[in-house]
């Protein structure tokens, strides 16, 4: 299994990146035909370090085959676009991509 894990710091503006974020990134996400689960997380409560993240994402793939293979669809694409603009509505938006171990 892999997984691609985007953290988002606390937006500018909190309400229009929820919009954006809900009605229009993970519709298009949730077309990508690899796509196993799409996790959502709120209120981080920091342990050690700084500030929580406002929003975790995990997306789940059976492999880095499929999630390659869903990014360069057109779908893929228009999602990525999408992201970019997340990015900017959320500055310090960080994301990777790795495989899970079995325990």
């Amino acid at each position: 299994m892999v997984r691609f894990l985007v953290l988002y710091p606390q937006p500018a503006d909190v309400g229009a990146f929820q919009r954006h974020y809900y009605d229009v990134h993970v519709p298009l996400a949730k077309k990508l035909p690899g796509l196993r689960s799409y996790t959502l997380s709120r209120d981080a409560a920091a342990i050690r370090g700084q500030q929580p993240y406002y929003l975790v994402a995990e997306l789940d793939w059976d492999d880095i085959a499929s999630l390659r293979r869903d990014f360069a669809s057109p779908i893929g694409q228009e999602t990525a676009r999408d992201a970019g603009i997340l990015a900017e509505m959320c500055p310090g938006m960080h994301s990777m991509v790795f495989e899970l171990e079995p325990q």
